[in-house]
């Protein structure tokens, strides 16, 4: 599986931010692989199947960002040698089929998770599938959820269904960021992995989300904030802040922990110290009963058991304990 269970999986969202320049766009891969992030991702798209062909100004600037698929290829096997993972986001089902070819994930976005076309063509792919929550209620996550699932039972496929919580505005107001939803959406879906796709602006709501319990974080990326007039990378993470964030996360992990109830390894040294157990005293000469003044329950001790003086109480000493001997069980009968 591509998700870790006691890691959170962080994912630069480069998105269209290198503007159709590929040389940019392997720039921001090795500047993505110096901040410790997991993963960078992309957007992959045929203009003329994802806006209106009236809307000429906006189809303008996607054939302008528009990267080929073997370009895609490339930034894959590039990503690879950074040591990320390398995927995209299609806008349509021919890119989808296309990236499959060499993609190992998919995510659908929060404007396409109610475009059952493409929801059911990439679940075919039997590949983990994350979506984005954004502009969804529990009834349309509901029914995505069953789509996906229906599909893979036919198939026979085990996979992972990865529950973005996204609010779909740019950039998000605190107000707005609802972080409380990771927590309900952990317990409306608990076999889904639960994240979240940061739209705020700062690092703040992301660090926030993983306290809530999200194992994977999406942040918009860019290499210069002021790169151009595009808005992404107004609202997009720098290098510098990325790199931040990603310590932080990894900060925050190591100090949630697995979340098992044991005695953790530093603990070891001060169980004699702070533990007690049962002492003499006073004199105890064998075969004499035990009454409760004639033991203490002191440090320093081992034991990590309840220290019931009842089971103790009311037994004969097997043999001669002086004051300030630990009685033990195993000295009574």
């Amino acid at each position: 599986m591509i998700f870790p269970k006691n890691k959170v999986f962080i994912i630069a969202e480069i998105g269209n931010n290198h503007e159709g320049n590929f040389n940019l766009a392997k720039k921001m891969i090795n500047s993505a692989a110096k901040t410790g992030v997991d993963a960078v991702k992309f957007q992959t798209f045929i203009p003329e199947k994802y806006v209106n062909s009236k809307n000429k100004k906006r189809l303008k600037q996607l054939k302008k960002f528009q990267l080929s698929i073997e370009q895609f290829k490339r930034l894959k096997d590039h990503a690879k040698r950074k040591k990320l993972l390398f995927f995209s986001t299609p806008f349509d089902v021919e890119s989808a089929k296309k990236l499959n070819k060499f993609q190992s994930i998919f995510k659908i976005s929060s404007g396409d998770n109610n475009f059952l076309e493409l929801i059911e063509t990439v679940a075919g792919f039997g590949k983990p599938i994350i979506i984005s929550t954004g502009l969804a209620d529990y009834k349309l996550l509901k029914d995505i959820y069953k789509k996906i699932s229906n599909i893979w039972k036919k198939k026979r496929v085990k996979s992972q269904i990865i529950f973005m919580h996204c609010v779909s505005d740019y950039p998000v107001e605190d107000r707005f960021a609802n972080l409380n939803a990771i927590s309900t959406l952990r317990q409306k879906f608990q076999k889904c992995i639960i994240g979240y796709s940061d739209h705020t602006l700062g690092t703040h709501c992301a660090e926030y989300s993983v306290l809530l319990g999200a194992k994977v974080i999406e942040k918009h990326f860019t290499i210069d904030n002021n790169l151009s007039k595009f808005r992404d990378h107004k609202i997009s993470a720098n290098p510098k802040s990325l790199k931040k964030l990603t310590s932080k996360i990894r900060n925050i992990s190591k100090i949630l922990g697995s979340g098992k109830i044991q005695i953790e390894k530093c603990e070891l040294k001060n169980i004699k110290k702070t533990r007690r157990t049962f002492y003499a005293n006073s004199n105890i000469k064998k075969n004499q009963i035990i009454k409760k003044d004639l033991i203490n329950v002191v440090r320093p001790g081992l034991e990590n058991s309840i220290l019931d003086h009842k089971k103790i109480i009311g037994k004969k000493i097997k043999r001669h304990i002086y004051f300030g001997q630990k009685v033990t069980l195993k000295n009574t009968y």
